[in-house]
């Protein structure tokens, strides 16, 4: 699930109500949804029911022990856990740590600074998105996207800024057809009103630099009343 910032739900378990209560209501000041409940058995309960973002823990329970929920949530799922106790001692810290939590946060504590830190623990805990490649080929093209650049044969391709970002967006999907609207929209502006004419005056000019053919197309075929297609290299996967 994508977080954004000051976004996501928060289930806090917390048996004390004069720190659950007015915690939850910052939480939710902050952009949160919070989800509260004072006792073991409904955390494990709600954590599988409203598959929260975060839990907020308190290891001292009515009906249990928090490091037993800990070890119960981190057998289940991969969820964040912020641990919170009255307990400072540096070995509470280290076996709430080793249980799998996320982070330990010791009473009384300053909302605000929980907070930040509940978003540094969400952001931490998004899976990255790959990285493209830095460098796309096809045959005796290649394209260094970190570095700008194009050769062909060997040949640096002086291509203009534009010429370059529809080039690599072509070459990025290469193999699918790339509707006019998605290059107009990557390429120039989501918001382009005017007509889609320069699309076609930029690949006529890429096509020369390219050495391509419309009518027998090496690297970029038209397809009608839709867009367009790079053409991956034989033997090469789209």
């Amino acid at each position: 699930m994508a977080i954004q910032s000051g976004s996501g739900r928060i289930l806090v378990v917390e048996d004390e109500e004069s720190i659950s209560e007015p915690f939850a209501e910052a939480l939710r000041r902050a952009g949160f949804e919070a989800v509260v409940t004072p006792t073991a058995a409904g955390a494990l309960e709600l954590a599988a029911s409203e598959d929260p973002d975060l839990v907020m823990l308190d290891l001292a329970l009515p009906d249990g022990d928090g490091r037993d929920v800990c070890r119960e949530l981190r057998r289940r799922s991969d969820v964040p856990i912020m641990m919170l106790t009255a307990r400072g001692t540096e070995l509470d810290k280290i076996v709430g740590l080793e249980l799998g939590a996320d982070d330990y946060v010791v009473k009384p504590f300053s909302a605000a600074e929980v907070i930040s830190r509940i978003r540094a623990v969400l952001r931490r805990s998004q899976p990255r998105q790959a990285e493209p490649p830095a460098t796309l080929s096809a045959g005796e093209l290649e394209l260094d996207q970190a570095a700008r650049s194009a050769t062909l044969s060997g040949q640096r391709l002086d291509l203009s800024r534009k010429e370059f970002d529809l080039l690599a967006e072509l070459m990025r999907n290469a193999g699918s057809v790339v509707s006019r609207e998605d290059l107009m929209a990557k390429v120039w502006d989501s918001n382009w009103f005017g007509s889609t004419k320069t699309l076609d005056v930029h690949i006529g000019w890429l096509r020369r630099k390219l050495e391509d053919e419309p009518a027998d197309p090496t690297f970029i075929e038209t397809v009608r009343g839709v867009g367009f297609r790079f053409v991956a290299a034989e033997g090469e996967e789209p």
